[in-house]
């Protein structure tokens, strides 16, 4: 069984109610065992299900189906880590 970590600190502040959505979420398309914590999520189950490159389309695909794509993205971190990062906005002068 593999376990995978997603650092959920900085999209706590859209709300709780979007934390609860990406938990039900990701159950229902990896079909794993899936845990929230107070700043990250943990994802325990088949290799396959839980790959990297598969969570990483998953949260993807979540971010757009919430309108959040153009505030975070999702980068890389250690060891089997995915971080949803806020995206920085270029300040016009």
């Amino acid at each position: 069984m593999t376990e995978a970590k997603i650092n959920i600190s900085e999209l706590k502040s859209e709300g709780s109610d979007i934390i609860k959505d990406l938990t039900e979420f990701l159950k229902e398309k990896t079909k794993a065992e899936v845990d929230a914590g107070v700043n990250e999520i943990t994802v325990k189950g088949e290799e396959k299900a839980i790959s990297r490159l598969y969570l990483r389309a998953l949260l993807r695909k979540f971010l757009h189906r919430k309108e959040l794509k153009d505030h975070f993205r999702i980068i890389g971190g250690k060891e089997n880590t995915l971080i949803i990062k806020k995206k920085k906005i270029a300040e016009e002068e």
